[in-house]
């Protein structure tokens, strides 16, 4: 009789231990295997649908901006050159100044030069662009040029990404500014503030933005440097059937 009653505690305790080591799938979440294929589908469709939007942004963005930089521009030539009425572009071409650019041609491609004019039409000097890198990134300069004496008569920063409270003061500081609007001839030569010799081509730089400051400096001379044999030439008459130029509003 014991000897049955051991037998089935046994098979109670078996099962009894079976029951507690059963799987329990059914409380598992299922795991759901994600198709390699389809989730770089999904990605190549955001990008492509990322991408179209940039594109419409930039086609809608483009023409306003370009519109504004030239508008930009037009008042820049303007306060680098003085008492000027009007002025006329010209490209280079061919190592040549022509007022119209060859068929099929970009005239992002080109250099230009803006030939100013006052009311009787005589020159009054012509204002070069030039961008090199500064500190930071690269300075976009306009200057005025009198290529009859070599001297400036004015110079405006069009584009800089230059460290805030150093740097900016290429175009923020009134005197450093308007030390280019004073005729000082060229080649310019950078000095510090007081260490200058009173020459007429001294422009002081900047404290605490020198790099700054000279490479305004040497963004001038090198625009001078490249233009000044083309300019010794002479600037040729514009054509007779050639529309005046932007004039001043």
């Amino acid at each position: 009789m014991s000897q049955d009653n051991n037998s089935e505690d046994r098979i109670d305790v078996d099962i009894r231990l079976e029951d507690s080591e059963a799987p329990k799938s059914q409380d598992e979440p299922v795991r759901k295997e994600v198709s390699t294929f389809r989730l770089v589908a999904t990605l190549a469709v955001a990008g492509t649908l990322a991408g179209l939007l940039i594109v419409l942004v930039n086609l809608h963005t483009k023409p306003i901006i370009d519109k504004y930089k030239a508008e930009q521009l037009k008042l820049a030539v303007y306060e680098v050159l003085p008492g000027v009425e009007r002025y006329d572009t010209w490209y280079l071409v061919d190592d040549k100044l022509s007022m119209t650019l060859p068929a099929g041609a970009k005239e992002s491609d080109y250099k230009r030069l803006y030939v100013g004019h006052d009311s009787s039409g005589a020159t009054r000097g012509v204002a070069i662009s030039r961008g090199e890198s500064g500190f930071q990134d690269v300075i976009m300069v306009i200057f005025g040029y009198e290529p009859a004496n070599g001297k400036l008569t004015g110079m405006k920063i069009l584009d800089s990404k230059e460290t805030p409270g150093l740097g900016d003061k290429i175009y923020k500081d009134p005197a450093f500014v308007g030390q280019f609007f004073e005729g000082p001839e060229t080649p310019l030569v950078g000095v510090k503030i007081g260490a200058g010799k009173g020459q007429p081509n001294e422009i002081d730089t900047i404290t605490g933005a020198t790099i700054s400051s000279k490479a305004v400096i040497g963004i001038i001379n090198h625009a001078v440097a490249e233009w000044k044999p083309i300019l010794d030439k002479g600037i040729p008459e514009a054509p007779a059937d050639t529309a005046p130029g932007e004039a001043a509003k």
